[in-house]
């Protein structure tokens, strides 16, 4: 729980703190659940929930509680790589998703982790840990190793600081191994990954690169099958597809 104190705090860094409240597992809090997440006093956290509330970044139930408001989405929008990358992925994700089945997900680079910007589902697919606004370790998901393959030594430094979290008894936290792996994707291009999040989910991605050729995204396909590496061209065909739409 956080200290109990503004003292020394900005009015930004609780804006953004109470905003930073809000997850994908907390999408809903009352006034008394900020105050504890955030360690603001109720005076404080009233006064600018309720600024955060007039602005249209939060909304208030009939409940009396808060959610996520939609002028904070309508900004997300504006970002590069959320809306313009997903507008020029739906179409090969919703042909990639037809012929599979299976979960479909695109994600991109945010700071150490993996954030799921787009996935379409079908609903009898096997039950995955991501959603769309959720955010996968670099080390255990195929998005993120591929992400992660192509980003600069100095996260790869950062990542493996700390033990790696262990998801399941196949996940890699051997740093080593890891490498080993990174080193694979770069070479051919896709990251297979078994049982390393969640038991009985496979998954295969492939990158996604803008027109100077820079690694922007991730997409990858998960389903229940080992044999997952099959699905690879079909991966690689729809991520070459968006990426020449980028690059146009």
């Amino acid at each position: 729980m956080a200290n109990s104190t503004d003292r020394g705090r900005t009015v930004t860094s609780r804006a953004l703190a109470i905003l930073g409240a809000f997850t994908p597992a907390q999408p809903e809090l009352t006034l008394a659940r900020i105050c504890r997440v955030t360690g603001l006093r109720h005076a404080t956290a009233h006064r600018l929930v309720g600024e955060l509330t007039c602005w249209g970044a939060l909304e208030r139930t009939p409940r009396g509680t808060y959610v996520i408001g939609l002028r904070l989405w309508e900004l997300g929008t504006l970002n590069p790589r959320g809306l313009p990358l997903r507008v020029r992925a739906m179409p090969f994700m919703e042909d990639l998703h037809a012929a599979t089945r299976q979960h479909v997900q695109l994600a991109v680079l945010d700071g150490g982790e993996a954030l799921v910007v787009e996935r379409i589902s079908a609903t009898d697919a096997i039950p995955v840990l991501s959603q769309v606004g959720g955010r996968l370790p670099l080390h255990a998901s195929a998005v993120g190793k591929v992400l992660l393959a192509h980003a600069d030594e100095d996260l790869f430094a950062e990542i493996v600081r700390d033990s790696l979290p262990r998801f399941t008894a196949t996940t890699v936290t051997d740093v080593t191994e890891l490498r080993t792996a990174l080193a694979e994707c770069r070479r051919t291009g896709v990251a297979v990954v078994r049982e390393e999040m969640s038991t009985g989910a496979y998954s295969v991605a492939t990158p996604i690169t803008d027109v100077r050729g820079r690694v922007v995204a991730s997409l990858s396909v998960v389903g229940p099958d080992p044999a997952v590496h099959r699905l690879v061209p079909a991966v690689v065909t729809a991520a070459r597809g968006i990426s020449r739409g980028l690059a146009a």
